[in-house]
């Protein structure tokens, strides 16, 4: 059973096709993300725009960025698609936006005093996060 579904981190990405399946999110990835998708990440994510600007460009170096004309590179969308995710299990976690902004902002304990969006910069620390979220939510001691 998923409980955070590929249609439910697409629709933090706002994606116009939804991917149904996993396969679909992961083909999705693989060609590709549009640039919106790292944007509307972010935008979940943070709330100050500077806090928007400083995470997008330590995702994607500015410059970078700014050559995208219309679409990420598969790494970059693979960070996209992490951001998303991570998000999404947060937001069900919490079964809050606001809510899971703050978790993801604020240091934790069981991440060494980082936050869990710096912890999941890396697939190996979203994993970390993903976990953490998974025993706050059943109620098992970190």
């Amino acid at each position: 059973m998923v409980l955070v579904t590929p249609e439910k981190i697409a629709s933090v990405m706002a994606l116009a096709a939804i991917p149904h399946s996993f396969a679909e999110l992961d083909d999705m990835v693989s060609k590709g993300l549009p640039k919106g998708a790292l944007k509307a990440s972010i935008e979940h994510v943070c709330k100050s725009s500077e806090d928007r600007k400083h995470l997008l460009y330590r995702i994607i170096p500015e410059a970078t960025y700014k050559r995208r004309r219309n679409s990420l590179s598969v790494a970059e969308s693979e960070r996209a698609e992490r951001l998303a995710r991570i998000f999404a299990t947060a937001e069900y976690v919490w079964n809050s936006d606001e809510d899971a902004r703050v978790f993801l902002n604020t240091p934790h304990s069981m991440l060494q005093g980082r936050t869990p969006l710096d912890v999941s910069m890396t697939e190996l620390g979203a994993r970390r996060v993903e976990e953490l979220l998974w025993k706050l939510y059943y109620g098992i001691a970190a």
